[in-house]
């Protein structure tokens, strides 16, 4: 084999560089690892943390969830996510999230698991218990209402900073975010407290 001294330097050359960039010469079979939204159904929902409402895609495959990311597709958030809504999937996929209700009686200082049946169950039986009790169709106008004054409810993931500052002024520094397992008298109490802070601030 006739070899020039260029010709030599040029080959030496090549060799070295394929060399150093750590690509072998041998013929090897590449194996692509599957990726895990293969066979997933995805479908779009809206993250719950805060009032912007950025899009998540949810990928979903035999009944469970095995991705979450941010839905290129919406005009909100463009496919990018907050630390918070980044790690939505946790809210599904969990080791420490809790798999059954857990309910402390009245006066009880434990938390004991119950079943899903009873626990829906106990709060519809209280929700109607508080309704009728608190029912109101006339206010003192003589308007009719329809109303309950025995459940109320403060909060939402679609409020701005103003409504929830406006919620804080009106209820003298605390939130009321009720769900009613207690005594009707007592809830009715704090929302008549709260709805006359609210007037009082008007």
């Amino acid at each position: 084999m006739n070899v020039s001294r260029r010709g030599f330097l040029k080959l030496s050359g090549a060799v070295a560089a394929v060399s150093g960039l750590g690509i072998s010469l041998t013929p090897v079979s590449a194996h692509a690892k599957e990726l895990k939204i293969k066979y997933a159904k995805e479908t779009t929902t809206v993250c719950p943390y805060c009032s912007v409402g950025c899009s998540i895609i949810v990928s979903v495959r035999d009944g469970k969830v095995v991705n979450t990311e941010g839905d290129p597709d919406s005009p909100i958030n463009r496919g990018s996510l907050c630390s918070k809504g980044g790690s939505i999937y946790q809210m599904a996929v969990n080791e420490n999230r809790l798999g059954k209700p857990l309910y402390r009686a009245p006066f009880a200082t434990a938390w004991k698991e119950v079943e899903w049946e009873w626990a829906l169950e106990k709060i519809a039986e209280n929700v109607k218990k508080s309704r009728d009790a608190s029912f109101k169709q006339t206010n003192a106008k003589g308007e009719l209402v329809n109303r309950t004054e025995g459940i109320a409810s403060v909060g939402s993931a679609a409020m701005d900073l103003e409504e929830c500052l406006r919620i804080k002024n009106s209820s003298g520094g605390w939130a009321l975010f009720i769900l009613n397992i207690r005594p009707v008298s007592d809830t009715a109490q704090l929302y008549r407290l709260w709805q006359s802070r609210s007037d009082a601030a008007r």
